[in-house]
């Protein structure tokens, strides 16, 4: 057995361990869990100003919620669908917005690129 600094490496490795604890679960009024989430002590007026946990900053404050209108325009658009690449292909590529067209590309190419894969794998 390999040794190493006076310990056989073999009986350390296959030891299992197990978490600590194992005593019975604390019982607590009202039936609910105890380490559960319990109700928010911050008040509505705050949470509805601040957003909370966007504090990035060790000694910095979380950010305020700012007006719809103090945000860009791009931001507004981030959720909205995508066209598939067989609805784009079904397109006119003349009539397209650029965007669009960019994004026939480049799953056009990612689609030859995995049917030419997975041809090399059959083979």
């Amino acid at each position: 057995m390999p040794f190493f600094r006076g310990i056989c490496i073999a009986r350390v490795i296959s030891r299992r361990t197990f978490a600590a604890g194992g005593a019975k679960a604390k019982k607590g009024k009202g039936g609910a869990a105890a380490g559960g989430p319990r109700a928010s002590i911050i008040s509505k007026e705050i949470k509805s100003t601040t957003v909370f946990g966007g504090n990035i900053l060790k000694d910095g404050q979380d950010p305020k919620i700012l007006s719809d209108s103090e945000y860009p325009d791009w931001r507004w658009r981030l959720l909205d669908k995508l066209p598939a690449l067989s609805e784009l292909r079904r397109m006119d590529a003349q009539t397209l917005p650029y965007d669009d067209l960019r994004r026939l590309v480049k799953l056009d190419n990612r689609a030859t690129i995995k049917e030419s894969n997975s041809l090399k794998a059959k083979n």
